[in-house]
């Protein structure tokens, strides 16, 4: 009989001892359970970064297990990015907190273990891989999680690109438009081709930015003026001006008086 394929496992804990303390515990579970731990991270950014690099080699991750409260990018915002790779790994939550959120991603089925880790919970949640929420889930409810959490939403939103996962300060994106079943985001430097829903962003940060036209949200601070279309276009009733790129947004007629007014 051939041995059994062990669990490919990445930590992600900013505090090192916490860090160790998985790793004691996992290599003391071995027997019962196989596993490896392939990697750590001390956030959320660092492990993206790191999952790219094994997504360019062809290593596979089975789990995340991952700290709720980090600097950076902490692992509710991790586990909405990890929820645009095509396989997303598992995602197990550690935490010192027993709230409302562990609580939400328990009755969703992805675990959470309260530090102090203890072996048999740790072995107990790693028996349910590779069990988990499908991606478009765990995308939502990330999102949701992430917007009560830190009351603003994610600071960065994803983009899958060539095998690799490209993250987007939200706080450089210019405007966000629907086009087919994408939704694009431009910064001064590129477009990004985003898989989200104009309606779940614009709902996620409706405080960051503004809605011109049905397909059209844009940042504020990206507007520096506006013109009023030719009487026969059919797309717009005005345009808004940017800055920093030669792109004009339409504006619908609705919508015109209420932007410029809020814009004023």
């Amino acid at each position: 009989m051939s041995a059994p394929v062990p669990l490919n496992l990445l930590l992600v804990d900013d505090e090192a001892p916490a860090r160790e303390r998985l790793r004691l515990l996992l290599g003391d579970m071995a027997g019962q359970l196989p596993n490896r731990v392939v990697g750590e991270a001390a956030n959320g950014r660092e492990a993206l970064a790191w999952l790219n690099a094994c997504a360019a080699t062809g290593e596979t991750v089975d789990g995340v297990l991952a700290d709720i409260r980090m600097p950076g990018m902490d692992g509710i915002e991790l586990a909405s990015h990890l929820a645009l790779l095509p396989q997303p790994p598992a995602v197990i939550f550690t935490t010192a907190y027993d709230n409302y959120a562990v609580q939400a991603f328990d009755l969703a089925a992805v675990d959470y273990l309260l530090k102090p880790v203890r072996a048999q919970r740790l072995l107990t949640a790693l028996q349910k891989l590779p069990a988990r929420l499908a991606p478009t889930e765990l995308r939502q409810l990330a999102a949701t999680l992430g917007q009560n959490w830190r009351g603003g939403g994610r600071s960065h939103l994803s983009c899958h690109e060539r095998g690799r996962l490209l993250l987007i300060p939200v706080d450089e994106i210019l405007y966000l438009r629907a086009e087919q079943k994408y939704v694009t985001a431009r910064t001064l430097e590129r477009d990004y081709l985003l898989d989200e829903s104009l309606a779940q962003l614009e709902a996620e940060f409706v405080e960051r930015f503004l809605r011109l036209h049905r397909a059209v949200l844009v940042a504020p601070g990206a507007v520096a003026g506006f013109e009023k279309a030719a009487g026969d276009d059919a797309e717009a009733y005005g345009w808004a001006l940017l800055r920093g790129v030669p792109e004009k947004l339409p504006v619908s007629r609705r919508l015109w008086s209420a932007v410029r007014q809020a814009l004023a």
